[in-house]
């Protein structure tokens, strides 16, 4: 008698969940300012690389560090893709909030965020815009404020303007082969990697000159030190010094550490032997590194 009044008392329930719809599938991601594509399966890592450079840079590394969901993002006219949103105005802060929008839109529980040169400016300012959106944050070799390296210490945002204007001038007019061949010059200096330096050419001739010119002109004149206390997550901060540095490698380091002074919990750590790609220069450290950044509680 028990078990026929709980069969009777169940049976309204088991058909109300046999005939619930099924919850509504998560509507894919759509940006007019980046692509993200996803790898792997784990703990959530987005990787962003830097200046005119694809998603590439990271393949390396994601195939040397399994055991996480690596969300590798492409900006908008950068190597190869096309120009979209980022083809007029600035492209640096709307596209941090693109990347902060796709953590958010993705379901994304706090992910660590991995940024290159440009890449890493895009992540500081997601981790100190949106700081309840990420869990830690890695910068590789990039300086809240790079106004200070064209301008001197006294640089402002404001004052550092026109210089940042004729070099965005110069990037948007370069075309041909004089653009190949600045290209090429400039990689040589950024990458001591002899075989990798053509994905890097190939990356940047591929990117809208435009689209470049307005990333540069952005990041020479943001200064995102104001900011840096909004970041209260782990920082790793990477950096090199490279060969013709205008400054010695003890002023560096104290440049480094100078710029994120107001972030106390921030490793800053120098990785010799290694030009600006640090992911392909010296690989086994930088895998060291992320490695721990990635597994530290």
């Amino acid at each position: 008698m028990i078990r026929h009044l709980l069969a009777l008392l169940l049976l309204p329930l088991a058909a109300a969940c046999a005939t619930a719809p099924a919850a509504a599938p998560r509507a894919a991601f759509a940006s007019d300012r980046i692509g993200v594509a996803v790898r792997g399966e784990g703990p959530d890592v987005v990787l962003i690389p830097g200046l005119s450079s694809s998603p590439a840079v990271w393949e390396s590394t994601i195939a040397a560090l399994p055991g996480y969901r690596y969300h590798v993002v492409h900006v908008a006219g950068f190597a190869g893709r096309p120009a979209g949103a980022n083809a007029s105005g600035p492209v640096v802060a709307p596209v941090a909030e693109e990347i902060a929008r796709y953590i958010a839109e993705a379901g994304l529980e706090r992910p660590a965020l991995v940024g290159h040169s440009l890449g890493g400016s895009l992540a500081m300012m997601v981790a100190a815009r949106h700081p309840e959106l990420v869990s830690r944050l890695m910068v590789v070799d990039m300086a809240p404020f790079l106004g200070t390296l064209f301008g001197g210490p006294a640089a402002t945002a404001e004052s550092i303007r026109p210089v940042a204007a004729q070099l965005r001038t110069a990037i948007a007019s370069s075309a041909g082969d004089a653009r190949r061949v600045q290209i090429e010059q400039t990689i040589a200096g950024m990458v001591a990697t002899e075989s990798m330096r053509p994905q890097a050419v190939a990356d940047s001739v591929a990117s809208d000159p435009v689209v470049s010119g307005q990333a540069m002109y952005d990041i020479i004149s943001t200064d995102l030190r104001p900011e840096l206390p909004r970041i209260r997550v782990p920082l790793t901060v990477l950096w090199v010094h490279p060969p013709g540095a205008p400054v010695g490698e003890e002023q560096m380091g104290a440049f480094y550490r100078a710029s994120f002074a107001a972030t106390p919990q921030a490793r800053i750590v120098h990785i010799p032997d290694s030009r600006h790609f640090i992911m392909w220069d010296a690989p086994e450290a930088f895998r060291r590194e992320l490695a721990a950044f990635l597994s530290a509680r």
